[in-house]
């Protein structure tokens, strides 16, 4: 087997302009709020840039460090992932903010578990089921676990509550059992099973409810619940092709809710329209492609499942962020990868991404 010497250079160039775009958006986007809210324009700014900073130290440390080694930590830290969710839902610990508690406020910054989780159960999922093998193939060994574990994270996912992260870490676990070779009927199985589950979940509780009949026809409610999607609407609507110039954006001036978290990307689609859109989906799209490649060239096992799951969990994120904000799907409240303000979702998804360089590293053959 011949070892590449070099990274995909592709991928670090994604990641590192995307990240770098989601810093100037973050200010473009809150610089009005961040002055009303903290007397400081550049108070969100200066934290996504630390953030980015940060994130850029981890990643390079993840790129040279050898990800068989990760094999070692991966029971650990999907351990420690959940310990982080329980101590979340303690009184006193975890953050209630928007009806949820899904921070853990620290001096000076908040961590969110669910973030880490995600990465977590990526990582343990590409070791076991390299180690398995054929067996992943059978119920008892193959099936069972997996469904326990993941049964266990998502419970406290729910008791956030954050059914958006639920079902995001519920799809990544699916596939990458998929791909791995698990028996198709066995999945079908668990999502028969499941779906009664969801739509008590959906439609029991108010605010979900009010998610989904918004999301059939958000001008119902256009004041309340449909609001939000309304006001993405006009953001993109009225970007047009080229949009309305960098920093000129209208629905940013307390009109649309999460402009720098959740509906940046309507932001995007404002202030640099069509044109913009475009490239950042494109950008992403490469990132997902060149992503896959590096699993379908990895030396093992456990570098083609890490690194499939991974890209799986980046390209998914992304996917449903720029659905939702467009009303192609019910709001979610997931983070659109490097864009979004937050540090913990930054960290983790550059974390991510230099674990794919590493393994990127390893592979057999020449990327292209």
């Amino acid at each position: 087997m011949e070892v590449r010497k070099g990274f995909d250079t592709t991928i670090l160039l994604l990641a590192v302009v995307l990240t770098c775009f989601g810093v100037v958006m973050v200010y473009s986007s809150s610089s009005i709020m961040a002055t009303r809210s903290h007397a400081d324009g550049f108070y969100f700014l200066k934290r996504q840039g630390t953030f980015a900073v940060a994130g850029f130290l981890v990643m390079a440390m993840a790129m040279h460090f050898d990800y068989h080694h990760l094999r070692r930590i991966a029971v650990p830290f999907l351990l420690f992932c959940g310990a982080l969710l329980v101590l979340v839902l303690l009184p006193g610990v975890g953050s209630h903010a928007g009806g949820a508690d899904r921070w853990i406020r620290m001096p000076g910054f908040s961590v969110q578990p669910s973030e880490l989780a995600k990465l977590g159960l990526v990582l343990y999922m590409a070791h076991s089921l390299a180690k398995k093998k054929e067996k992943i193939k059978t119920f008892k060994l193959g099936f069972i676990p997996y469904m326990a574990v993941l049964a266990f994270l998502l419970v406290l996912l729910l008791m956030q509550p954050d059914l958006g992260s639920a079902m995001t870490l519920g799809l990544v676990a699916m596939v990458m059992l998929l791909i791995a070779g698990t028996r198709l009927s066995y999945l079908c199985s668990v999502v028969i099973l499941a779906l009664p589950f969801l739509y008590f979940l959906v439609m029991n509780v108010d605010y979900r409810r009010r998610r989904i009949l918004t999301y059939l026809n958000p001008w119902e409610d256009p004041m309340d619940a449909g609001f939000q999607i309304i006001q993405s609407w006009i953001a993109f609507g009225t970007g047009g092709f080229f949009g309305n110039g960098l920093g000129e954006g209208k629905q940013k001036l307390f009109f649309l809710p999460e402009a720098h978290t959740d509906f940046i990307f309507s932001v995007v689609g404002e202030e640099l329209g069509f044109a913009g859109v475009l490239v950042v989906t494109a950008m992403f799209l490469m990132l997902v492609m060149r992503g896959i490649r590096t699993s379908l060239a990895a030396p093992d096992d456990f570098g083609r499942y890490l690194a499939f799951g991974v890209t799986l969990l980046i390209g998914l994120q992304a996917f449903v962020n720029v659905a939702v904000v467009m009303g192609l799907l019910p709001t979610k409240g997931l983070a659109l990868p490097f864009l979004s303000y937050g540090g913990t979702s930054l960290l983790t998804t550059l974390l991510a991404v230099g674990i794919l360089l590493n393994i990127s590293r390893h592979g057999e053959g020449e990327v292209q």
